[in-house]
């Protein structure tokens, strides 16, 4: 992944926005994203696609359930830029972290996930 690649990835609010939440969760659900952002589903899935397809993300099934994750194979300089935009934005996604905290009937995780 090169850089123009990736920020093109994160150039939109909701892809940025997403991806930093399932940075700091380690992996969320669409439903997870939808209330968090506050968006449908298909705008979500839609991102969540496009990000899966550069290579940001990856999924996987837990019953009717799917999960993203950052793919660990991310290059170390982009992990870097996604943990500093984190510690140094709390205030921007405190509102999408709130509604997430509230979510109520939140997907329960295996723990025997991978």
């Amino acid at each position: 992944m090169t850089p123009p690649e990736a920020f093109k990835c994160l150039a939109d609010e909701t892809r940025a926005r997403a991806t930093l939440l399932i940075a700091e969760h380690g992996e969320l659900c669409v439903c997870e994203l939808m209330c968090a952002l506050e968006d449908n589903q298909s705008k979500i899935s839609r991102h969540l696609a496009q990000l899966r397809a550069a290579g940001l993300l990856l999924d996987r099934r837990q019953g009717q359930w799917v999960y993203y994750r950052l793919n660990p194979n991310l290059p170390e300089w982009f992990k870097d830029v996604l943990r500093i935009t984190l510690e140094g934005n709390a205030a921007w996604l405190s509102d999408s972290s709130a509604r997430l905290s509230r979510m109520d009937g939140r997907p329960e995780r295996s723990t025997s996930c991978c």
